[in-house]
């Protein structure tokens, strides 16, 4: 079950992270914009999900590359929620800050990883 938690979130914070990129795949539709659209209220829980879940995912060794993933995933979707946490919110916002210009890199690998996810094809987990 937190498989499938883990996947439906890495595929809505790769549409989040990545939507100038997939918007040129789309052309005129908009598909993927009006798909962000709907997705945006929901940032902070698709964030920390990716987040919460990916820290899991890296304590098991075969599935590591998907946990750095939702790590990052997670880091990007809530900058603003990070400075909160007490001791080391501002650590993570910097690490937000460093991995910023790695978004669309970061989402096009979330949206990939969560869809094999799904087929169970995921070659990293």
């Amino acid at each position: 079950m937190i498989n499938l938690i883990f996947e439906i979130a890495c595929i809505c914070a790769g549409i989040l992270l990545a939507i100038t990129a997939l918007d040129r795949l789309d052309g005129k539709s908009n598909f993927f914009n009006n798909i962000a659209a709907k997705l945006k209220p929901f940032n902070a829980v698709i964030g920390f999900a990716t987040l919460i879940i990916g820290i899991i995912y890296i304590l098991k060794i075969e599935c590591i590359i998907f946990g750095v993933v939702g790590i990052a995933c997670g880091l990007l979707l809530l900058p603003q929620q990070l400075t909160k946490i007490p001791g080391i919110g501002n650590s993570l916002l910097k690490a937000s800050n460093w991995l910023m210009p790695f978004k669309v890199i970061v989402g096009d690998a979330a949206l990939i990883l969560g869809v094999l996810g799904l087929f169970n094809m995921n070659p990293f987990c």
